[in-house]
């Protein structure tokens, strides 16, 4: 990969806010080392997910600002990222995939109904219930329809025992993400009740596709609103 000599600063007291052009926020939980930043006009976060133990490392969502993720991938896992997990269709989530891809040759991956709809044609299809291995972290892919048909959430559960779910978005705070139509929208209500709500714990983090992190317990009494609202 080509040298560039700009230095991104990290800010290690994370709060799960970030911005376009702030600073990304680095958080460590044990055997993972997780990096949010904010990138282009949609607000979108990128994810870097790094196994302390082995170094391996994986990039969620190349979203925008290829330059910038082209920095942050050589400033902070030169040579070590495994995989780019794209967590569903719309551009705003891939804008930066062709370039990054393409840069640095890592291997790309999405569910097989979002596929078509990318910049480059996925290495790996992901499937509900597979396991997305790097280094000594496992990522389980969850299938979340109704935002798109292939969204998909990913849950790594760390030394620790505590659950941290990459959304896309399939969920925020204050509700899941934009559907198009009634049934969609009961799909992903329904999808996102069953798969993430009634499996995982109260102190799950949820990191998503825009804005700030949240908890499922935050969020778990919000679920009859949610519902009858119908948003």
């Amino acid at each position: 990969m080509t040298t560039i000599g700009s230095v991104i600063t990290i800010d290690s007291t994370y709060t799960g806010h970030v911005a376009p052009g702030s600073n990304p926020q680095q958080r460590e939980v044990p055997g993972a080392r997780i990096v949010k930043m904010s990138v282009g006009q949609m607000d979108n976060n990128v994810y870097l997910v790094r196994c302390t133990a082995t170094g391996a490392t994986l990039l969620i969502d190349a979203a925008n600002e290829a330059e910038r993720l082209l920095e942050l991938i050589e400033q902070e896992a030169p040579g070590r990222v495994e995989l780019i997990i794209t967590t569903h269709q719309h551009p705003d989530h891939w804008w930066a995939l062709k370039e990054v891809a393409s840069t640095t040759e890592i291997p790309t991956a999405a569910h097989e109904l979002d596929a078509p709809a990318l910049p480059v044609p996925p290495d790996r299809l992901l499937a509900d219930g597979e396991t997305v291995r790097i280094g000594e972290l496992d990522l389980e892919v969850i299938h979340l329809r109704g935002h798109t048909p292939g969204s998909v959430a990913l849950a790594l559960t760390d030394g620790a025992g505590r659950t941290h779910l990459f959304t896309g978005d399939s969920l925020f705070p204050g509700g899941v993400g934009k559907t198009g139509t009634p049934e969609d929208f009961t799909s992903l209500l329904g999808d996102v009740e069953s798969k993430l709500f009634a499996r995982f714990g109260d102190d799950t983090v949820v990191y998503p596709g825009h804005g700030d992190d949240t908890t499922l317990g935050a969020e778990r009494p919000q679920l009859p609103e949610w519902r009858r609202r119908g948003w």
